[in-house]
């Protein structure tokens, strides 16, 4: 929502090492007649601990500064919602929050309805103004920018900075609210092939438009007077909106713990309560909380280590209680060593990719071409992932990850892959014809995995006549987009479901188009696929982006993720998870033992 400085207006950001492939779902909550629930519900108290790579930069997940895999961590564990994906990546309904109607298939109509009493954690009833608050920013139903080649703005209003993809609400009218506030309808134009993702609960509107210095009166009214925005007729600025969306963009982007305790509430099982900054963040149970899944334990404490090493010290001294790290070559045997230790693996939705900026030094394709031909995947593959798993290889789509199946052979079969299979240094020499570019290259300089596929890149690219300038540096998320660097070595981490992580990324416009591409063809596509509903399909028209993304050497993909997440004896209910919550998915079902 997988995404913030002078980048296009809907961004997203990156995780620890990875971006956040950003759908709409952002529920966190279930029905326990049909999904447990801890101890049902039953007070045994306790702190549960867990090591995240990432520390924490904003309380809103879906803007472009804030769309990094732990902010979107603690949105589930403090957000209410009507679904969530299971395990095996079900969408399971929690009908103690509220329902998600399919009214009609043709044409597409779904209602959504909150159930009375479901409150935020200041006491207001969570209503259909919530909702049309999130519809506004998922829709971009008020734009009506146009932009120039650099993504800039250069006519019109762009208002809300959403990380994802808004093409999928963008098809919707206005919405219908009922009577008593508490159901919204959407009516569609068109099929939306992940309309049961959408997930319309994320910042309050009391809140929001409290700190925009308007009422709540007052945005209802702005929004359902103010036309769809068309960018050929763009029309003049509405300053409720633009107020609204100012504070929801950057207000909830903190480096400390917030004094205003308006941006802490919450509709979720759990409030954020403390937070020692480089350090931890503690949140606890929400007194206010009925959504169904209430934890049997009072606090998670989530520490930020960033090395996999020392998140493994960390878990055998007893300082946390679940890790999920990075995975290095000693990560594995260390673990494996600890008698209190049960290691958990497993495939996963995230994977590691270099992405080449089409400006400046990389304007022209025969460097970009080039470049690319200097990376050496298999010793990257070798040095991070091989140990971890020994079966993994090379990543040869920018769409598709291996545990998919024929999906991802089909594609690479025809995707122009094979022009990377290799290093090959006098072909990239020969497509230089003498000059010597130089390339700064951004990446995370607190992960060590990042900081070695740098390393490996820049050697092997010297060879080739590049000039390769480190970038390396623990704010590395919040430039993405900025058009400061040439290159970016980062990963994505999807939900695992539905389509809209296409557009987000490669459209012209997308959430998290950070390095400025642009193809009317691939913008075609994607435009085709978010409407298209038959899977078979929706295969064919991501295999087809997928060629056209090498055929313009957008950059190169280099392996999917190996998943480990390891805990001691003094949890239970900790399970390999392999979309974005990560171990956070069952966080109603942990317990403290003993």
């Amino acid at each position: 929502m997988i995404t913030t400085t002078n980048r296009r207006p809907r961004g997203l950001v990156a995780l620890a090492g990875a971006g956040i492939v950003a759908l709409a779902l952002t529920a966190c909550t279930a029905d326990p007649a049909t999904n447990g629930g801890g101890t049902g519900g039953e007070e045994t108290g306790g702190t549960i601990t867990a090591a995240e790579v990432n520390e924490l930069t904003s309380l809103n997940q879906a803007t472009p500064s804030g769309n990094l895999d732990i902010n979107g961590k603690v949105a589930y564990l403090t957000t209410s919602g009507f679904n969530y994906l299971d395990d095996q990546l079900e969408l399971i309904p929690n009908e103690t929050f509220g329902t998600v109607e399919l009214v009609s298939e043709d044409p597409l109509v779904v209602t959504y309805t909150i159930n009375e009493g479901q409150v935020w954690s200041d006491g207001t009833q969570i209503s259909a103004d919530d909702l049309l608050l999130n519809w506004a920013v998922q829709s971009g139903y008020y734009d009506d920018a146009s932009f120039d080649e650099e993504g800039a703005v250069t006519g019109g209003n762009s208002y809300f900075t959403y990380a994802g993809d808004t093409s999928g609400l963008a098809l919707t009218e206005f919405p219908e609210i009922s009577e008593d506030n508490l159901s919204l309808t959407l009516n569609y134009n068109e099929p939306y092939a992940d309309w049961q993702y959408v997930g319309l609960l994320d910042r309050p509107m009391h809140i929001v438009a409290e700190e925009a210095g308007v009422t709540v009166e007052e945005v209802r009214e702005a929004f359902a007077s103010t036309p769809r925005g068309n960018p050929d007729a763009p029309a003049e600025e509405n300053a409720t909106i633009r107020a609204v969306a100012d504070f929801w963009n950057t207000g909830y982007d903190i480096s400390e713990f917030p004094s205003n305790e308006n941006l802490l509430v919450s509709s979720g099982a759990f409030i954020l309560t403390a937070w020692e900054p480089t350090q931890s963040i503690t949140l606890e149970r929400n007194p206010e909380y009925t959504g169904g899944l209430e934890p049997s334990y009072d606090q998670i404490v989530i520490r930020f280590i960033g090395d996999a090493n020392a998140q493994v010290t960390a878990l055998q001294n007893g300082e946390v209680d679940i890790i999920k790290p990075q995975a290095s070559a000693d990560t594995i045997s260390s673990l494996e060593a600890i008698a209190d230790a049960t290691v958990l693996q497993g495939d996963e939705f995230n994977y590691d990719h270099i992405d080449l900026s089409f400006s400046g030094v990389f304007a022209d394709q025969n460097v970009r071409e080039a470049f690319l031909k200097t990376i050496p995947r298999q010793q990257i593959l070798d040095a991070i992932v091989t140990p971890v798993n020994p079966e993994a290889a090379v990543l040869d789509s920018q769409i598709f990850v291996p545990t998919v199946g024929e999906a991802y052979d089909t594609s690479v079969a025809g995707n122009g892959s094979d022009a990377y299979a290799e290093v090959d240094i006098e072909g990239a020499i020969e497509l230089l014809a003498g000059a010597t570019p130089t390339v700064n290259i951004l990446y995370n300089s607190e992960n060590p995995n990042r900081v070695d596929a740098f390393e490996a890149i820049a050697a092997s690219a010297a060879e080739a006549g590049f000039v390769v300038e480190a970038q390396g540096t623990p704010e590395w998320g919040s430039l993405l987009g900025s058009g400061t660097y040439d290159a970016s070595i980062f990963g994505w981490v999807s939900t695992g479901v539905g389509v809209s992580g296409v557009p987000q990324i490669f459209a012209s416009n997308g959430g998290g188009n950070y390095n400025g591409y642009s193809n009317p063809e691939v913008d075609a596509l994607a435009a085709e696929l978010v409407v298209e509903v038959d899977p078979e399909a929706q295969v064919e028209l991501q295999q087809q982006i997928d060629a056209l993304l090498f055929a313009d050497a957008y950059g190169l993909p280099l392996f999917q993720g190996p998943g480990v997440t390891a805990h001691s004896s003094a949890v239970e209910g900790i399970t390999q998870y392999p979309g974005q919550t990560g171990v956070f998915w069952n966080f109603w079902e942990w317990n403290v033992v003993g």
